[in-house]
């Protein structure tokens, strides 16, 4: 780090002026685009990102549970999943494109968890 400054030293944010610092943009170090100050990656070896997504898990499904299914992730729609055959899919929109395109929908089918994603 270059200089101290009124704020705490997290590694997320600038000492100087509070900002959030970006990632590493040259090898060896990182540069507050508001002040302008210059850290050395020595200061962000102790971080460690993990990212976990889960996507289509396998869970036991009886004939029972398939029949009298009270908990959907979601409102239900009528659509076929492609792994089970079920005529019934829960479903989510996230407006994950930009703000001119169409939303994505996310499907999970009520019987069997499979998980699908639609561009509409």
């Amino acid at each position: 780090m270059t200089d101290a400054g009124p704020f705490s030293g997290s590694t997320a944010f600038c000492a100087r002026c509070g900002s959030i610092l970006p990632l590493l943009q040259e090898f060896g170090s990182v540069k507050c685009y508001a002040c302008e100050t210059v850290y050395d990656a020595e200061n962000f070896s102790n971080l460690k990102f993990q990212y976990t997504i889960h996507f289509n898990s396998v869970s036991v499904v009886t004939h029972e549970n398939i029949l009298n299914r009270d908990d959907p992730e979601g409102p239900v729609v009528e659509r076929k999943c492609p792994k089970c055959g079920n005529d019934r899919m829960s479903y989510a929109t996230l407006q994950l494109r930009s703000a001119d395109e169409g939303q994505t929908v996310f499907y999970t089918c009520i019987a069997c968890k499979y998980k699908e994603t639609e561009n509409s």
